[in-house]
């Protein structure tokens, strides 16, 4: 005797129509219009027809200003606008390159010169840092340092006054 399976039909699933939302054709122009801007990279779209104005503009990220402190300039009680570094000294020494200045070899070094030191020709007053290259600042003359007019670790760039001075 054959025994023949019978298959049992699977139920039938309920389908629940939603009522049809229908879209209007100003939400269609719109809806396309986006997508064209979207897809051909613009920043703004307008567009004037059948009495519907429209202007699509794509939102950008906020610029937000960051405060930058130059420092080093001092306010002149005459004139109340600030006084250029290199003005206030009659002579500085400037720096030969833009990177990062720093006074000794390491961070807990001491300084190569201080204030009121005197320095010989050829004596290494401090290092500025430009693309991870170390470069030397060496006296092209002897004189006696008066004041340093860049913290250590700050960025400065060519010609920027690094030290004011008194030749000897």
């Amino acid at each position: 005797m054959k025994k023949t399976a019978t298959k049992k039909a699977a139920p039938a699933k309920k389908t629940v129509k939603k009522p049809a939302v229908k879209e209007s054709p100003i939400l269609k122009e719109v809806k396309q219009l986006y997508g064209f801007m979207q897809d051909n990279n613009l920043d703004t779209i307008e567009y004037d027809q059948k009495g519907l104005y429209l202007r699509l503009v794509k939102a950008k990220p906020a610029v937000v200003p960051v405060p930058v402190n130059v420092g080093g300039a001092a306010v002149s009680s005459a004139a109340g606008a600030p006084v250029p570094v290199q003005e206030q000294y009659k002579e500085v020494i400037k720096s030969s390159l833009m990177g990062i200045f720093f006074r000794g070899s390491t961070p807990s070094a001491p300084p190569f010169v201080k204030e009121g030191a005197r320095v010989e020709k050829g004596d290494v007053i401090c290092l500025i840092e430009a693309m991870k290259v170390f470069n030397e600042m060496r006296a092209d003359f002897p004189c006696i340092i008066k004041k340093v007019l860049v913290d250590n670790g700050k960025p400065v760039k060519q010609g920027d006054a690094l030290f004011a001075i008194e030749r000897v």
